[in-house]
């Protein structure tokens, strides 16, 4: 019998929380909206595993997007604050092909998780979500993120996110039904980079759940994972 895929979930934090983004990753496509075609990974399956997630630390918005031609969003696990997001259950080699797409490279290499996972972050390179973040475990399996080497910038240093790119967003939090559609567009519109440029009645005019509104579930919190010395 073949060994068992080594599995992770991938803490998605942008518009990868929404699967239907997540899809153009692991299958290949252009997102609603979006500028580019992606190759998709070696394994296009979807996830095993969805589920909403709170991480310490915080998202903000800045650089500018070929993809969106705004903000993107990024995470910093020093800062003060929660930041959501849906956790994908994946295995090793999709979480490596869907960091090289983010690079705008070709998937297909696999990266060597093993710093990230013993020390709590790595650096891969300097591009701006080439750095790992292992926040902790959810159920024993480890929980990885991608994000920039560098912390969250001054209030000059932000970036607005656009229509485009937050409807993704609130999409995947919406779909992920720990919050009721009012928190998610006053989460949004509260992040650095978006604050004073979105309002939550902004988020909100653009971002109607799909579905209809039902009480919030739980979401999960990360076990601490290791920390660097």
């Amino acid at each position: 019998m073949p060994e068992p895929r080594p599995r992770v979930w991938y803490a998605a934090y942008g518009s990868n929380m929404h699967a239907e983004r997540l899809g153009c990753y692991l299958a290949g496509g252009r997102p609603d909206g979006g500028e580019r075609e992606f190759p998709g990974c070696r394994d296009p399956r979807s996830p095993d595993r969805s589920v909403a997630v709170e991480l310490d630390g915080q998202v903000y918005f800045a650089t500018e997007s070929a993809v969106w031609t705004g903000g993107r969003a990024f995470y910093d696990p020093d800062a003060d604050g929660t930041a959501w997001g849906v956790a994908h259950l994946l295995t090793a080699g999709q979480f490596s092909d869907i960091a090289a797409q983010e690079m705008y490279r070709e998937p297909g290499a696999d990266l060597d998780l093993a710093e990230a996972l013993a020390t709590g972050r790595c650096a891969l390179g300097p591009g701006r979500y080439e750095t790992l973040v292992c926040p902790g475990h959810i159920d024993g399996i480890p929980v990885l993120t991608l994000t920039a080497p560098w912390p969250m910038p001054a209030a000059d240093g932000l970036r607005p996110p656009s229509a485009a790119y937050l409807r993704h967003l609130a999409a995947g939090l919406h779909e992920a039904g720990a919050w009721r559609p009012a928190e998610v567009a006053g989460y949004l519109a509260s992040r650095p980079g978006a604050a004073g440029h979105w309002t939550p009645e902004d988020v909100a005019a653009f971002s109607v759940p799909r579905a209809p509104t039902v009480p919030p579930g739980p979401s999960s919190r990360c076990r601490p994972g290791p920390r660097r010395s």
